[in-house]
């Protein structure tokens, strides 16, 4: 069994648990995620069975989309509710126009250190790991994009918002850092991803909803590598291209069904009418390759894609 299946995950589970769970209910021993959730949150997680296994890489790329809320004040170790408090401060002084600022004044290209108790690795060993031996080491801020704040609301000390992001930005940062801002400290007290990739909480299932469910009917919550895929161009490639793909030849531009119109270094799904062939990148002017005008980066098993 392959596919993607969207889980809406419980607050107080990991997402290693989200999946060992969905292996037990899938009889998979070849299942993983995309993005990280931390216990605390809940909300949409991407889940691969299978084979689909093999684009989770491509679902990690693209940006978020989060409910969070904080509370100012209050510093943690972990940067949320879930830590112990390190510093408390007054925040009476504060009005919400300020707040606002401080909020409003992330929004764009920031630089975020990763926190000390994140699944980052240090010589192999994650830096949760460390961290609760008392252990901090020296991390490099990493630039991430905080493409939007929206509804975001105030009720001092308490400050809510939706939060567009690209990939690797740590929410519960962007509150610390908040906070820091302010001069009073902050930490994250819930948090709830509503869009991961084109999947959003419509797309999601409880994991009882699928345990309620027959076994032999369980594969009705997954969705195809096509459907997953589906912001990627799509190019149907002629029967000429098929074969060549199946001996690993990337196709020609005149092996497709259609004249295209895409930027060279574009993601394509090249596709047939039996579905999903490869995942490419539009590469007409490769210097030292003249077989084809796509460099392959994933072809399907059998060019058949998944069932």
């Amino acid at each position: 069994m392959n596919g993607i299946l969207i889980v809406d995950k419980p607050q107080g589970m990991t997402s290693h648990a989200v999946v060992g769970r969905v292996r037990r209910l899938f009889g998979l021993r070849k299942v993983g995620h995309a993005g990280t959730l931390d216990p605390l949150a809940t909300g949409v997680l991407v889940v691969a069975l299978g084979q689909a296994t093999r684009i989770l890489q491509y679902l990690m790329e693209e940006n978020k989309t989060y409910r969070a809320s904080l509370l100012l004040g209050m510093t943690t170790d972990t940067q949320d509710s879930e830590g112990q408090v390190i510093e408390t401060h007054e925040t009476s002084h504060l009005g919400t126009e300020q707040i606002l600022d401080v909020c409003m004044s992330m929004v764009g290209s920031i630089d975020q250190l990763p926190p000390m108790y994140s699944a980052l690795k240090k010589d192999g060993v994650p830096l949760y790991k460390l961290a609760r031996q008392g252990i901090e080491v020296v991390r490099t801020a990493r630039t991430v994009t905080i493409f939007s704040l929206q509804s975001l609301t105030v009720q001092s000390p308490h400050v809510s918002f939706d939060v567009c992001c690209s990939k690797g930005t740590y929410v519960r940062t962007l509150c610390h850092d908040i906070g820091a801002k302010l001069g009073c400290g902050a930490h994250l007290t819930s948090l709830r991803r509503l869009q991961s990739a084109p999947f959003t909480e419509d797309d999601a299932v409880t994991l009882d909803e699928i345990e309620r469910s027959a076994p032999e009917d369980r594969h009705r919550f997954l969705l195809s590598i096509g459907e997953a895929l589906r912001e990627y161009p799509s190019l149907v490639v002629s029967d000429e291209g098929v074969k060549r793909l199946s001996y690993g030849i990337p196709p020609t531009t005149d092996m497709l069904a259609e004249h295209i119109d895409i930027s060279e270094g574009t993601l394509v799904l090249l596709v047939s009418l039996n579905g999903p062939l490869a995942i490419t990148r539009f590469a007409p002017s490769r210097i030292n390759e003249s077989r084809g005008d796509f460099e392959l980066l994933k072809v399907f098993n059998d060019c058949g894609g998944f069932e």
